[in-house]
């Protein structure tokens, strides 16, 4: 298997981060705004360190990009590095809502090799490699089958349904379905819990780069609305196109009508 030592660090390393969550989560953590409406709490802390000293034992030539720790400057000129989220999703965590989660991705020259995204709060663990394909706990999963919008459901972020982003996209979907972290969402799109995820707010690198891998090696596509794809580790981790995840001919479907959409005003 492709990057077995790889993957087998990384599975450790977000069990032992899924624990310190779930200690947090049960039992109550400290919690302040970074900016505004950015939480984060001494569990994203904990997570973070736990999460830096098994990569940095294990493979001490690697770059690092977290979000809760100064990015090196010189990680942009390495070949090999490690992108790390300790927890996506902190505004549910601190709401009690399950759908938080650790992400951890390794990224080659750009490109997204090896990812994990676990959930500690449903006990959920999904992970992939480079052409290994995706598993979820063990099993081999894909996208799902649903090619037409029409019938797709569509996983979004709470705060973007509730800010009323997707109202251009009324009558475009057989559901939009509010679900939490963005890792975890492209988590369950891998999976084909969810047939189309599709996000109208910017993203940073951390946020969904072991997604992208998850969704790719389930045989999706993850792509913004030009279709381009994401190249890695860039020295500004914010991502600020629009971004689709899904089977390849539902994205494909969803961007060239919402290209229209946009042309036509």
């Amino acid at each position: 298997m492709p990057y077995q030592r790889e993957l087998q660090v990384a599975l450790d390393a977000a069990r032992e981060a899924g624990d310190i969550l779930l200690r947090h989560y049960r039992g109550g953590t400290e919690s302040w705004e970074k900016s505004e409406d950015n939480p984060v709490t001494l569990a994203d802390l904990e997570s973070d360190r736990a999460i830096a000293a098994r990569l940095r034992a294990a493979f001490p030539d690697d770059g690092v990009l977290s979000e809760e720790s100064l990015s090196d400057p010189a990680r942009v000129e390495k070949r090999r590095v490690w992108i790390v989220d300790p927890m996506d999703g902190t505004k549910e965590f601190t709401k009690k809502i399950p759908e938080f989660a650790v992400s951890i991705a390794l990224v080659e020259n750009g490109e997204p090799i090896m990812g994990v995204v676990l959930n500690p709060a449903a006990d959920i663990t999904v992970w992939a490699s480079k052409g290994d394909g995706t598993f979820r706990d063990g099993k081999r999963v894909r996208v799902s089958s649903v090619d037409r919008l029409e019938d797709t459901v569509m996983i979004a972020s709470r705060t973007e349904i509730s800010r009323e982003k997707f109202k251009n996209h009324e009558g475009w979907f057989r559901e939009i379905r509010p679900v939490g972290s963005i890792a975890w969402k492209l988590a369950c799109i891998a999976c084909g819990e969810g047939d189309l995820n599709i996000s109208l707010a910017p993203k940073n690198e951390w946020d969904v780069c072991a997604g992208d891998v998850l969704v790719r090696e389930a045989g999706g596509l993850y792509t913004a609305f030009d279709g381009s794809t994401r190249i890695y580790n860039q020295a500004d981790p914010l991502i600020e196109a629009f971004m689709a995840a899904g089977p390849p001919q539902l994205v494909r479907t969803f961007c060239e009508r919402e290209r229209a959409r946009s042309r036509d005003g």
